[in-house]
């Protein structure tokens, strides 16, 4: 039976992917990343299969320019249509990452949190610990909540900042699931090893 957890952020940069590979390495799932904008380096999927070495299904979409992908897609005569991003039925568990933060278009009238929205599935908040976290991390557990989308908690990625971390977890009321650190070395063994002294696994379960 397939348990799917979706991955997003506060925005872009954060570290999400890296997130998204610990967790499939951890959970020994399948990963999956529905659209891709920028294929000059290399992609997120790329990255969490040479980081994790787990199966992970190709992108609905590929998208060259690497920007917004309903910009993307608009300047390469791609039509995204959203009924083809359903979440897949495979075995095992499944890790969902979506692009930058919650409100980049997919296309001209629907927002990857529509998409959250439809799909129902648990969603990890990837936040990172530095300044403006607060601000960003409180609008993205609003949002989420507002459209009814089930969020099974917060995982920070960076230094720690007890105060940031506990101020959002206390204002929202929502769980902490860990906290990822900054690593000088990201191989899968640093991975599995970070993952495993931060989070419990049996929160993602």
């Amino acid at each position: 039976m397939t348990h799917s957890i979706v991955v997003t952020g506060t925005d872009t940069g954060i570290g999400k992917t890296i997130f998204s590979a610990a967790l499939t390495q951890a959970l020994g799932a399948t990963y999956w990343k529905p659209v891709q904008s920028g294929l000059e380096e290399e992609t997120d999927t790329q990255a969490v299969v040479r980081l994790t070495g787990c199966e992970a299904l190709p992108e609905t979409y590929r998208l060259d320019i690497p920007a917004s992908p309903h910009y993307s897609a608009e300047q390469e005569g791609v039509l995204i249509d959203v009924d083809r991003l359903s979440l897949p039925q495979v075995e095992g568990p499944v890790v969902v990452e979506g692009a930058g933060g919650l409100m980049v278009p997919l296309t001209r009238d629907t927002l990857y949190i529509d998409l959250f929205k439809r799909w129902n599935a648990p969603v990890v908040l990837c936040a990172r610990t530095g300044l403006g976290t607060i601000n960003h991390t409180l609008l993205s557990i609003e949002a989420l909540r507002k459209r009814g989308c089930p969020l099974l908690g917060v995982a920070f990625i960076g230094d720690e900042v007890a105060d940031s971390e506990r101020t959002i977890t206390e204002y929202a009321d929502v769980k902490k699931l860990g906290r990822l650190p900054l690593l000088s070395k990201i191989t899968s063994e640093t991975l599995k090893e970070a993952f495993l002294q931060n989070f419990l696994l049996e929160d993602f379960t």
